[in-house]
């Protein structure tokens, strides 16, 4: 990746380097999701939509009693909750209403902290430039920030700054007393609709996606019961039927109050483990959504899996690891043996990030699915990637008026892209190390970059950041090799190679001799003596006459 993505960090007041983290085995995924398509008939829709609609309003009225609770909140409120729903719809239903509110108004609290830290952050970098004079240039080793170049940005600046006060006053109010905005449909789609023009939307097609969006037609699983879920109900055959609320109890043409549908469902993905968990009647949750601009109806299955141990950074290691430096455009990845090594040849997988986020998801997919293929095929059984984190990468205050560069940043998917790379490495048995970003490209680039080099073979500054991050992943040093110990005694002297990992057996001798006479004007390999070094030695030798040897002088002379 381009040393631009590199995360600055304080110096230590020598150096200016910061102490690098160890690395790590990422924990692999605690839950699997599929998604199937229905083929729903014209009858099905229209009961879909009046149960989802239904539903949705009864999910809207208890997250507004919900947010007016706040943090007095507790398990009796929730059961009077439940009980106020029960007698509207059912009891089932009641418990997933209440469920999705309360993750619904936790996710929102977390959000609420995610954005007091960062007003924080921002906070804090904007202070440490406007006490700086202006103009004045960075110190990493001192630890200061530059300051602003005109006075009118400094102006501007300290308004903003006045402003990021005010707004964290307001965050940090509503976070004490336990107040949270949410909006269920989604504020993006809320916003939208006063903009109806620039998307190009008439108000029909509007509220059809809003009604979509706010409709609530997903149910959690119960073990022991009949496929793992009464509520959402789909049988081994496929046939999917679902419980009716109390109030649309007309609608059923199943017994018991169910309406089953005329489309069935065909999981591709993971077909035989979710017949499993059905047939052994595990929990399965589902989820039924309508997806207005293709005019199709889903159903996503989910269910937890169990916790697998994290597998040891040395077990992981043991073949070796194909090192991944991440960038904007392309995934550049290199195989390491165990001592460190490059082996092959650098591997490029290319994406392209621009276009809707649909065709993104496809190009990270492509890419990581012909990384696992070329991991398995060169022998690796781990993926050595860095902890990259962009949260504080796009502000204006670290990167000034690139906008291009920030859009570069904000556009950067860090974290799908890991998600997607752990999910899908563990269904291949592959393990995925984490490893500190720090100096990766630089001293990659230093250290790597010219020795990987050939006539045929031009070596990139991301090559040589990827084996930046193999070897780290690995142990090793960046660097090639150590200096050779001082000619203080003949013994010592020679090149010592840190190549090898800690604990090799003859890791620290000196390289072996090669066969031949050391002199430039004889190749290696002739001449009369050329495999007989004992020549050298000035007595004892097997090649001299028995006669030709001078006996040792007595002790008496």
């Amino acid at each position: 990746m381009a040393s631009g993505f590199r995360r600055r960090a304080g110096g230590d007041g020598v150096s200016g380097l910061r102490e690098l983290r160890p690395s790590f085995v990422v924990p692999g995924p605690s839950g699997v999701a599929i998604r199937d398509r229905l083929r729903v008939s014209e009858a099905d829709a229209a009961v879909l939509c009046e149960v989802g609609v239904f539903l949705g309003s009864l999910a809207a009225g208890d997250l507004a009693v919900r947010s007016r609770q706040g943090l007095g909140h507790d398990a009796a409120g929730w059961a009077a909750r439940k009980r106020e729903l029960t007698a509207g719809s059912s009891a089932r239903w009641a418990g997933s209403i209440t469920k999705a509110t309360h993750d619904q108004w936790a996710l929102a609290r977390r959000g609420q902290a995610a954005e007091m830290a960062w007003l924080h952050g921002q906070i804090a970098q904007i202070q440490a430039r406007l006490a700086r004079p202006l103009g004045a240039k960075a110190s990493r080793r001192e630890g200061l920030v530059r300051g602003y170049a005109l006075r009118a940005q400094w102006h501007a600046k300290s308004r903003r700054l006045h402003a990021l006060r005010g707004r964290l006053a307001a965050v940090g109010a509503n976070w004490a007393a336990g107040r949270v905005r949410v909006v269920r449909g989604g504020k993006r789609l809320a916003h939208l609709r006063h903009h109806l023009d620039e998307a190009g939307l008439d108000e029909r097609a509007w509220r059809e996606r809003w009604r979509a969006a706010r409709m609530f037609l997903a149910a959690d699983g119960d073990s022991g019961k009949r496929s793992g879920n009464e509520t959402i109900r789909v049988t081994t055959s496929g046939q999917l039927s679902l419980k009716l609320p109390a109030a649309l109890a007309h609608l059923a043409n199943a017994p018991h109050g169910r309406y089953a549908l005329d489309a069935t469902v065909a999981f591709q993905h993971r077909g035989q483990e979710w017949l499993d968990r059905v047939t052994a009647n595990r929990a399965v949750a589902y989820r039924i959504h309508h997806d207005t601009l293709r005019g199709r109806w889903y159903v996503t299955a989910s269910w937890q899996r169990a916790a697998v141990p994290v597998l040891p950074l040395q077990a992981a290691l043991a073949k070796g690891v194909v090192a991944v430096d991440m960038n904007d455009d392309h995934l550049a990845a290199w195989h390491l043996d165990v001592h460190g090594n490059p082996v092959g040849e650098p591997q490029r997988f290319f994406y392209d990030l621009s276009g809707t986020t649909a065709h993104r998801d496809a190009q990270i997919r492509h890419a990581l699915t012909r990384l696992l293929h070329h991991t398995r095929h060169s022998g690796a059984a781990a993926i050595a990637i860095e902890d990259l984190d962009f949260t504080d990468g796009t502000s204006r205050e670290r990167h000034g008026r690139n906008k291009r560069f920030r859009r570069l940043i904000s556009r950067f998917p860090t974290a799908r892209l890991k998600a997607r790379l752990v999910s899908m490495a563990a269904e291949q048995d592959v393990a995925v190390v984490a490893v500190d970003p720090a100096y990766t490209s630089r001293w990659g680039a230093q250290h790597w970059q010219r020795p990987l080099a050939t006539p045929t073979r031009k070596t990139t500054r991301h090559d040589a950041a990827a084996v930046a991050i193999g070897r780290r992943a690995l142990g090793h040093p960046v660097r090639r090799r150590t200096p050779p110990p001082p000619h203080d005694r003949s013994d010592r002297a020679g090149h010592r190679s840190v190549q090898a990992r800690l604990g090799t057996r003859r890791r620290e001798e000196t390289r072996p001799h090669s066969p031949g006479p050391r002199t430039r004007c004889v190749p290696p390999g002739s001449g009369a003596k050329a495999g007989d070094q004992n020549t050298q030695h000035r007595s004892g030798c097997s090649a001299e006459q028995q006669s030709w040897q001078q006996d040792s002088l007595p002790l008496s002379l």
